[in-house]
Formats: C-alpha cells, sequence, structure tokens
C-alpha cells in the first residue's frame, strides 16, 4: 500500500472511530467489518496552512505551557514550530528530563504535518486497536501535540513532553488558550 493510501485509509478511520467528526455513508463500524472500509462524506482534518508563526507570539504560547507547569510542578520541555513544522521556539525547565528535548518537538512537528492533535493517534492505537498507524512516517502516538490554529488556519503547533502525556496535554492547551486572547 502506498503512503498517500496509508494515509486516506488512517483517516477514514480516525474519522470513523470519533462520534460527530463527520456523517458516515456506510455502515457504522463493527467487529463484523473492517473500520477501514467506513467513507466519510468529507475529508478529515482539512484546515488549511497559514502563515509561519512568528517568534513572539511562539513565545507567548511557551511561556503560558511553562506558567502552567509550574503551577503543577511539571518539568516540562516545550516546542513550538511553524505552519512548515520548523522549530521556531524551545524552553527546557529546569530538571525537564533529557529524552523529552526531541520529544517535545517532534509532538510540534506531528500536530502540524498531519493536521491533529497526537492524541488522535494515542486514541487511534490505544482505544481502536490501529496499531499500523505506528509505521507512518512521523506519526508519534502520545498526547502533547496540538496544532496551533489563528483565523481557521494552521500557523503552528506546541509540543511538551517531560511528564506524563495527560500532564503534557494540559500544559499543551495551556499555550493554545494564551493564543486565543
Amino acid at each position: 500500500m502506498t503512503k498517500l493510501a496509508a494515509i486516506a485509509a488512517l483517516g477514514a478511520a480516525l474519522v470513523a472511530s470519533s462520534a460527530g467528526d463527520a456523517q458516515q455513508t456506510a455502515a457504522p463500524a463493527t467487529s463484523a467489518n473492517n473500520p477501514l472500509d467506513v467513507v466519510p462524506d468529507k475529508m478529515p482534518f482539512d484546515v488549511p496552512y497559514g502563515v509561519p508563526l512568528a517568534l513572539e507570539r511562539a513565545t507567548v504560547a511557551i511561556n503560558a505551557a511553562i506558567a502552567e507547569a509550574k503551577k503543577h510542578d511539571w518539568k516540562m520541555n516545550v516546542a513550538v514550530v511553524d505552519s512548515g513544522g520548523n522549530l521556531v521556539a524551545f524552553q527546557r525547565m529546569d530538571g525537564a528530563q533529557l529524552a523529552s528535548i526531541p520529544i517535545s518537538e517532534h509532538k510540534a512537528r506531528a500536530a502540524v504535518t498531519f493536521r491533529r492533535e497526537t492524541k488522535a493517534w494515542e486514541n487511534a492505537i490505544q482505544t481502536n486497536g490501529l496499531n499500523y498507524v505506528m509505521t507512518l512516517d512521523g506519526v508519534i502516538a502520545s498526547r502533547g501535540g496540538i496544532p496551533l490554529i489563528e483565523g481557521g488556519k494552521i500557523v503552528g503547533g506546541i509540543g511538551c513532553s517531560g511528564a506524563t502525556g495527560s500532564q503534557d496535554e494540559v500544559a499543551c492547551k495551556a499555550g493554545v488558550a494564551a493564543l486565543q486572547k
């Protein structure tokens, strides 16, 4: 199967597995049929790319994520990439684990390139048993990577790593919220 066909099949499966994401033209997936056979009416995660996020805005997101982490005494690495997946800004909190430096950047980049939260990949594997998604280049199936959307377009992504996945996600959401003010 080509990479494009695999991505298209994955998109269909993710949409089919998420209630209310899109209307389905085929019967709902059951154990009797393959969830990848469901064909959604609309293309999932079809958010256009916008002008790359500037350093000043990236810093706002990072500062908010770090402030949230400090409130809970979580030690994190936070990366922000632009709409092309290029690193714009990064901060490592004192004591954050070294392994999470590249992971935070990977989460941010995956959120941009796949136009969805990295939590979608985690759910695809843990909830839906779609283990083949790990064969797609650039996937990271751990929450804590979120696209940054302004004016209906992806301008970048934020990735947090160093704590648990749910803690990483909370810090990232604080960064996203700061940009929406």
